[in-house]
């Protein structure tokens, strides 16, 4: 799975839409192939995005967890950290 693409249930405050539309930028482009479409392929590269954001969140609407909802700050610094003994910063 692409590293930049971040797991968006159950955090505490919720997901927003941004994120969710950022997600499936990143999972577009990582299947494509392209980080930024030709010309002739913008349209497509659009429709796939708002697609997949659309489906990302009807999925994580339904999504049901008995586990408490994380913190999305103590996940960033766990990443981080986990960034920082990878890459040594």
């Amino acid at each position: 799975m692409c590293r930049n693409i971040k797991p968006l249930f159950n955090f505490d405050p919720p997901v927003t839409d941004e994120e969710i539309r950022a997600t499936s930028l990143q999972f577009v482009r990582k299947i494509s192939g392209f980080s930024k479409p030709s010309k002739a392929n913008e349209i497509a590269f659009a429709s796939a995005i708002e697609g997949i954001a659309r489906v990302s969140k009807q999925l994580l609407v339904s999504l049901e967890s008995t586990a408490a909802p994380r913190n999305r700050q103590e996940a960033e610094a766990k990443a981080r950290a986990r960034a920082a003994q990878r890459f040594g910063r």
